[in-house]
């Protein structure tokens, strides 16, 4: 009687372990079956030259949006009202060395785009970012570009927003919009390039009167974008750049990667303002280059027109990654 009992609690002990062991293997299986996702949180991380800050918002399971700003020397601040995705995915935004809150070296050797480049990739690594859409804006889509041409994997998708991919193009169009300020606005702006005193007063008032045309409309600009403004590490534009948005001396005065656009092969969304300094002709242009691009021009915007017209902005950008994402399901 006693050898049955023991019998029987033997094997209902069997009967529950067997149970328990089949639902913690299920558990498990579930929990590795999920797609990995990032969760929100900020810090920083170590690239060449320095540590730069990155921010992640949301933590949705659709594949995250990895932005690269403007500048050069720009903080990702100018990119905020890109945080409205964030409901369906991670994005991650991240100051680039030498602007806003990464460090700000001393050094001038490390303002050149190779190194930029390797930074993309740390923060790639850093963040385990295996699969991402990647976003860039304005310089941001020079750095994107010449990314996409080491030939990363991963990437889902490009957007390049206001793009700037042939600064001798850019120069161009500038030409033309200066031509259309008033006429003492342009003699400004001549003679104090001619004289070297881009870092006059009277100069950057001129500049001022482009930019409220061409880069932001808005009047007055939200305190965010002020202070995204006060962040921009001036060292890495004046290097890198220029003393003005249509004034190229520094080391990208000769970039352009127009020749080799046909390598990029991903789906990819061209997006600029109506009245943009990346004018919507030479978005035209860069598409007609590429072959899986799609163009988007933004009515009443200019270069920040996520700021200016939010709501048509982010709309497109979502169409464009869920189209993306159901392609890829089939």
């Amino acid at each position: 009687m006693s050898q049955r009992k023991n019998r029987e609690t033997k094997t209902s002990f069997l009967k529950h372990f067997s149970i328990l062991t089949l639902l913690i293997l299920t558990a498990l299986l579930a929990e590795s079956c999920k797609k990995p996702g990032l969760s929100a949180s900020e810090g920083y991380v170590d690239v060449p030259g320095g540590k730069v800050w990155y921010r992640v918002v949301g933590s949705g399971e659709a594949t995250p949006l990895l932005l690269l700003h403007g500048g050069p020397g720009g903080p990702c601040d100018e990119l905020l009202p890109l945080q409205k995705l964030a409901d369906e995915r991670p994005i991650i935004f991240y100051d680039q060395l030498g602007g806003g809150k990464a460090d700000r070296p001393d050094d001038p050797s490390l303002w050149r785009m190779e190194r930029f480049v390797q930074e993309v990739a740390k923060v790639r690594e850093a963040l385990g970012l295996k699969e991402v859409h990647l976003y860039g804006h304005s310089w941001g889509t020079m750095l994107a570009t010449d990314y996409m041409l080491t030939g990363p994997t991963g990437i889902k998708s490009l957007i390049l927003a206001s793009p700037c991919l042939s600064t001798k193009r850019w120069v161009e169009d500038a030409d033309k919009l200066i031509a259309e300020l008033p006429m003492a606005t342009q003699e400004t702006i001549k003679k104090h390039e001619e004289a070297g005193s881009t870092d006059s007063k009277k100069y950057q008032e001129a500049v001022f009167e482009y930019i409220k045309r061409h880069v932001c409309r808005l009047d007055p600009w939200p305190p965010e974008l002020k202070e995204a403004a006060a962040n921009t590490g001036i060292a890495v534009y004046h290097s890198m750049w220029g003393p003005s948005e249509f004034c190229p001396t520094g080391n990208l005065k000769n970039y352009d990667n127009t020749a080799r656009l046909q390598e990029i092969s991903i789906p990819t969304l061209l997006i600029v303002g109506e009245y943009d300094e990346a004018t919507p002709e030479a978005a035209a242009w860069y598409k007609s280059l590429m072959p899986n691009a799609s163009l988007v021009v933004i009515e009443n915007g200019s270069h920040l027109a996520m700021w200016e017209e939010t709501d048509a902005y982010i709309k497109a950008l979502r169409k464009f990654l869920n189209s993306v994402e159901q392609q890829e399901k089939g």
